[in-house]
Parts: structure tokens; C-alpha cells; sequence
């Protein structure tokens, strides 16, 4: 099952949109980290729906209800384990979806991966709500990395064709990054969001749905992290981020655009500053030979648009094999970029726990 992941700290997910609960397990992490309530709570809130007009009308607290791992404020080094209840659930959304799969769903890809016995309630295993124990665990990791001076934060760098102010990805000052945190709509250029919302609103009113990129960094990370090969801290890193469902393409750095550079122009020169090796640019987003290389870690997630929309679309009928109209009920986000900032941030946080505590051995803090 596709539901465990790490080398040194193990996560693992479970539950279903419509179940009774979702939850995870955190495996491996560190003993004594300080245990702040209110940023946990902070982060989950950050992720919930039903807040505004951007997001699915279903309406979930995201308590996160912690069973162990947690004792007199600190972290205690056994396994860390969360429960998460479904509060506002409307099953009978999803009946006619048995035999109408969802165009760019995994309702049939699931189906046939388990024979026909999964959950496809609100898509069940499948479904973004999943992501909710992941902030969880994200913020439990970020707790550690703050406690070695690490940061991580992101902000939306697009929706459809509106675009933000991208990092300054030479100097990002740990207190932009916390400031993004504390935004309803993290983004660096005020102008740019009241264009994002007008064109969420218009998909809204449209019944469709549109998507964008999430651009995250990670400030204060030492040289050496990774391995070359077959676990590049690059890899790590994408192998969470496409845990989160929504989450299409993955670059670092300059990514794709870096293709279309002469290596002049490509290539970060290195420099002294402080004693600590720097570089000039950082086309390669802070990692090189899949090993970090000191500079800010910059990642973008492309988030594609809700697959779930209320126009009219067609669809196959599995049982009758004819294509038939169908139109989708429940609740569901016209646009899931606003709400996933601290989804994103969450996941790069967990992978760069990992990498770190690989890197320095740490069983206890």
C-alpha cells in the first residue's frame, strides 16, 4: 500500500473522506521538540474548507485529536498518532459515481487498483481531505526544523494566468516567510490577489474550476543534505509532493526554463560571504548532484484545477459501456490553490525532516 513513506521518519495516512475519522502515524521522530498547540492549530486551520467563497462549502474543524508521541509539552520519541473526525459528510453526493466515474478523478483507477471495494465516498482514500493529517504532521516537523534554525514557507505564485511576485530566491528572509503564513491569501504582490479571486469567482459562477502553482522555499538548510543517484534530495522531495493529489508537476529552481539557458548562464557561480560558501544565482534551486547545496531550497507544485466541477460533462457508463452525460453534486472547491499553501509547505517539510535527520543521525533531539 502506497500510504507509508520515509527512510528515517515514517508517516503514514489512513482513512477516508466519509469514513468516521482520518488520521496518521509519525514514526521516528525526535524526542523532546517543544509541542506548541496553537501553531498546530494555526496550520490546520490554514488548510480548512468552508471559509470563504474560494473553498467547498463542507465545513470541517480539523481537530486534530493527538493519542501518543506527546507528554508534558514535548515530543517523547515514540510513534506520534492522530486522529482527525468527519463531521460534515453528504454520502448520498457520490452514489451515481459506482458507475460514473469522475472525468480527471481517480474513482476509476481506484476501482480497478482494488478490485471494487473502495471507499468512493467523497473519494475516499483518494480525496484532498487526506491532506489534512499531513499539515498535521507537516507542522510537527516544522516545529523541528524551527528548532534548528530551519524555515519553511510558500506562497501562490499563480492562478491560471494571473501571476504573483516570485521569491527572491538569493535572499528570503525567514520573517517573509512567516509573515505568508499568517495571510488568508499568501501572496507577495497585494495586487495581484483581488485578479485571483475575480477569476475564481468567474470559474465559480461558470461551474467550473481553475488551478495554479504553489511556490515554496526552505531557508536555513545546511550543505549536504541527500545522496546523489537514487535518493536526490529533489526525489525525496517530489515523491511527497505527489502524494498530495492535486499536485501535477513538480520544479526546482528554474526548472523547466532552465532548458532554454546557455550554462553561463545557467550555472551559479560560487562566492564567500561570512565564511559560508554562497552563489551568485540559484538556478538549481539550492540542490545540486541531489544534494543540498546551503542556498534557499525553492520548489514549485503545480496544483491542477478540481476535478469535480457542476457543469455538465460526459462520462462512461461502466456498467452499460455507453458515454452519458453527468452532472456532479457535493461541495467542491472552484479553485484548491488557496487552500493549499500549508499543504505544500507541509509535505516539503516532512521529506527535508527527513533528509536531515540522515543526515545528522538524530534518533532524539
Amino acid at each position: 500500500m502506497g500510504s507509508v513513506w520515509g527512510n528515517n521518519l515514517k508517516l503514514s495516512i489512513f482513512g477516508e473522506s466519509h469514513g468516521g475519522g482520518i488520521g496518521c502515524v509519525l514514526d521516528g521522530f525526535p524526542s523532546g521538540v517543544a509541542f506548541d498547540e496553537g501553531f498546530v492549530l494555526t496550520e490546520m486551520d490554514r488548510r480548512a474548507p468552508g471559509k470563504n467563497k474560494q473553498s467547498t462549502a463542507r465545513r470541517e474543524k480539523d481537530l486534530p485529536k493527538i493519542l501518543s508521541g506527546v507528554f508534558e509539552g514535548k515530543t517523547t520519541g515514540t510513534p506520534i498518532s492522530c486522529v482527525i473526525e468527519n463531521t460534515d459528510t453528504r454520502s448520498g453526493d457520490y452514489k451515481n459515481l459506482v458507475e460514473h466515474p469522475r472525468p480527471g478523478h481517480a474513482d476509476y483507477t481506484g476501482r480497478v487498483r482494488f478490485h471494487g471495494c473502495n471507499d468512493p465516498r467523497g473519494g475516499g482514500h483518494f480525496s484532498g481531505r487526506l491532506t489534512a493529517p499531513m499539515v498535521f504532521a507537516g507542522a510537527m516537523c516544522k516545529m523541528f526544523l524551527k528548532s534548528k534554525g530551519i524555515t519553511v514557507g510558500s506562497h501562490i505564485a499563480s492562478v491560471g494566468q494571473i501571476m504573483d511576485t516570485p521569491f527572491d530566491d538569493i535572499d528570503i528572509p525567514a520573517e517573509q516567510l512567516e509573515t505568508l503564513r499568517t495571510q488568508a491569501y499568501p501572496i507577495i504582490n497585494p495586487r495581484a490577489q483581488q485578479a485571483m479571486l475575480d477569476l475564481i469567482e468567474q470559474a465559480r459562477q461558470d461551474q467550473d474550476s481553475v488551478g495554479g502553482v504553489i511556490e515554496c522555499a526552505v531557508t536555513g538548510l545546511p550543505a549536504g543534505l541527500g545522496s546523489p543517484m537514487l535518493q536526490p534530495a529533489e526525489g525525496r522531495i517530489s515523491s511527497l509532493l505527489f502524494a498530495v493529489p492535486a499536485v501535477k508537476g513538480v520544479e526546482f529552481g528554474a526548472g523547466f526554463a532552465i532548458s532554454s539557458m546557455f550554462g553561463s548562464e545557467a550555472n551559479d557561480r560560487m562566492t564567500m560571504e561570512d565564511g559560508a560558501v554562497r552563489t551568485e544565482s540559484n538556478n538549481n534551486g539550492g540542490i545540486l548532484g541531489g544534494i543540498t547545496s546551503g542556498m534557499p531550497v525553492i520548489v514549485r507544485a503545480a496544483i491542477k484545477p478540481t476535478p469535480s466541477i457542476s457543469k455538465e460533462q460526459m462520462t462512461l457508463n461502466l456498467a452499460h459501456g455507453e458515454v452519458e452525460p453527468l452532472v456532479i453534486k457535493g461541495r467542491h472547491d472552484p479553485c484548491i490553490v488557496t487552500r493549499a499553501a500549508a499543504v505544500i509547505e507541509a509535505a516539503v517539510a516532512i521529506a527535508v525532516t527527513d533528509l536531515y535527520m540522515e543526515a545528522y543521525g538524530y534518533a532524539s533531539n
